[in-house]
């Protein structure tokens, strides 16, 4: 059973934990697919086919066709610009979907905040928590509903950008051949799209069949990302290392199908319920009315927030974190209550509704240490061995690392064919010929799988394989270079007509990824539709105004999810903590809720305060 230990020994057992985890290099112990392994990154979904170069000009060109670049290019289309571009590097729209097909692939947030346009293209989810192969067909429904198709550029990598000072358009150039120019350009390649593989020694030397889960072998495996059994592991011996959200996610398939399966941990995921089930169809019509999934992204940012919400439309996993913290905060005070008795509060001044910085961390202290208490026990209760169940166990906050949520991954364990391999925060040893050490022991396979994630704090030029020559020839990666500068995220100062689709300097919300870029989408919309209508030829913020917004944002004080007392991971630089370099990527200091308040007010002005158009 579980210990439960006071607040000193469970800090001081976090503390050891996280000790054995610590890697001086940081995120350099990682590495990419290339050089030996850039077999290992080629697109195994969709067949390359040669064409001509591209010599043209659109309106408009958006690198990167997930997400980002279709809800965009809809607003955009919504607005009267037809000519848009998309290019990218996969072979069809997706993003991250389009790449992670894994057997087992779902969102974490519900679908209906997580799944962009849903009302725009008269979509219903099948589930709450729908799966990959769902989540890209939708994208392509977008691609198709708005003629996203159209000029698309797939298989295609950027070369460069530079903006051309007497055309006043950007000129683009690629790795086909490619030479075009536009009059905006957008970037919107992602957090999390550069597979990267651990640096284990010995990795190049395995001679069995190897690959990263954002490029599954179903060649190999037998079965399809549809969830078809993977029939050609029966006889096979299969290692998975990594036990982050994607080993949570595919590990339960493998168990189904392997001879063996070998799961090799470092660090345990904390995983909560799932609880997943069917959106009932009369139920989506009763609530599907116009507006319907605004208003459903505004609550959930309204739950995950400090004030007092009156409902909770989405009731998952995220917004129970932030629903325990704020009764914490409130002394115990159930929510219900606490609304009623805040008109009083007010009225007598004994207190605001918002809680200080110091009671808002006491708060998720003590709702962290009782959530993570309950997700330690249910290991216990789900899987049968008591060592490979006190393995599993997490000791960190819940929100060091991505939380996870599932209702098959610990049950996975109790296969006969199923072993974890617990490296005790050390990580695979080495890799051999024929397999991996840990602790001296060599363990045979015939397969591994990399479950080890994306690149997350890799700088610009890094991640995107190209870089931005902005006016008077200075590069993007160099005005970045001691942190972010932007005016909401999404402008920069000496790159006129150029955007950037993220999440950091604006609502940073990572719970909910799409809001981050359907709220970027409708200002880059009205921006443009602005100027093509006063019939302007540049955009581009005041340096005043760039530099005013980074002020602001060096006001949010350290997230509790970036902490250096964490364990590591890619929240948190891989434990080494974040400098004010990183601070300049954080979000706005009235969090996500702030955020959007403000950007809402600024485009309902209208005035575009901080922005310059030329003529």
């Amino acid at each position: 059973m579980t210990t439960v230990l006071d607040k000193a020994d469970l800090k001081a057992k976090y503390a050891a934990e996280r000790a054995k985890r610590l890697r001086p290099e940081g995120n350099d112990q990682y590495q990419r697919l290339s050089g030996k392994f850039a077999a290992l990154a080629a697109d195994p979904s969709t067949p390359f086919i040669e064409r001509e170069p591209v010599a043209d000009h659109v309106t408009f060109a958006f690198v990167g066709a997930g997400m980002s670049g279709l809800v965009v290019g809809a607003r955009l289309k919504e607005v009267g610009i037809d000519s848009f571009r998309l290019i990218d590097k996969a072979g069809g729209v997706g993003g991250t979907w389009y790449w992670n097909r894994y057997p087992g692939a779902r969102c974490d947030t519900a679908a209906m905040i997580y799944l962009p346009l849903l009302e725009e293209t008269g979509y219903m989810p099948s589930e709450k928590y729908v799966r990959g192969p769902e989540i890209l067909a939708h994208c392509e429904r977008i691609a198709r509903h708005y003629d996203l198709y159209d000029k698309a550029l797939f298989h295609t990598e950027v070369s460069c950008i530079t903006w051309q000072e007497a055309e006043r358009v950007w000129r683009i150039t690629t790795n086909r051949g490619d030479d075009f120019t536009a009059k905006y350009v957008a970037i919107g390649t992602g957090p999390l799209h550069v597979a990267k593989l651990p640096g284990i020694p010995g990795i190049e030397s395995f001679t069995g069949k190897s690959f990263h889960t954002s490029r599954w072998d179903y060649n190999y495996t037998g079965g399809d990302a549809g969830g078809a059994a993977m029939d050609k592991l029966a006889d096979k011996r299969v290692a998975v290392i990594g036990t982050g959200a994607t080993g949570v996610q595919c590990i339960p398939q493998l168990a189904k199908t392997a001879g063996q399966l070998l799961v090799f941990q470092r660090t345990p995921s904390s995983v909560d319920v799932r609880n997943n089930h069917p959106i009932d169809p009369k139920w989506f019509a009763g609530i599907a009315k116009p507006g319907w999934q605004k208003r459903w992204m505004d609550n959930f940012v309204e739950n995950m927030g400090g004030g007092l919400p009156s409902e909770d439309l989405i009731n998952d996993g995220w917004t129970e974190i932030s629903r325990r913290i704020r009764e914490k905060a409130l002394g115990g005070t159930p929510l219900w209550l606490a609304r009623l008795l805040m008109p009083l509060r007010k009225a007598f001044g004994v207190a605001s509704s918002s809680q200080s910085t110091a009671q808002v961390r006491a708060a998720f202290e003590e709702a962290d240490i009782e959530k993570m208490e309950e997700i330690r026990t249910r290991i216990e209760t789900q899987v049968t061995d008591p060592s490979t169940a006190d393995q599993l166990k997490p000791w960190y906050s819940q929100l060091c690392k991505r939380p996870c949520f599932s209702d098959e991954y610990l049950p996975a364990y109790n296969a006969s064919n199923t072993t974890l391999v617990d490296t005790d925060g050390k990580g695979v040893e080495r890799i051999t010929e024929t397999g991996l050490v840990v602790n001296g022991t060599l363990y045979e396979v015939d397969c591994i799988v990399y479950a080890s994630g994306f690149e997350y704090g890799a700088n610009f030029q890094l991640k995107t394989g190209f870089d931005l020559k902005g006016r008077g020839g200075q590069m993007l990666s160099e005005y970045w270079a001691d942190g972010l500068q932007t005016l909401h995220g999404l402008h920069m100062h000496g790159f006129p007509n150029a955007f950037a689709v993220q999440m950091n300097q604006g609502a940073n919300m990572v719970s909910n990824i799409p809001h981050n870029i359907v709220d970027h989408a409708a200002t880059i919309a009205q921006v443009v539709a602005h100027a093509e209508r006063g019939g302007y030829a540049e955009i581009e913020p005041a340096q005043e105004a760039v530099s005013d917004w980074v002020k602001l944002i060096l006001t949010t004080p350290p997230s509790m999810i970036t902490s250096s007392e964490c364990t590591p991971g890619f929240w948190n630089n891989e434990g080494q903590g974040w400098n004010e370099k990183f601070r300049r990527s954080q979000g706005h200091p009235g969090g996500a809720d702030g955020f959007f308040r403000h950007i809402e007010a600024w485009r309902q002005a209208a005035d575009f305060e901080g922005l310059v158009f030329t003529k």
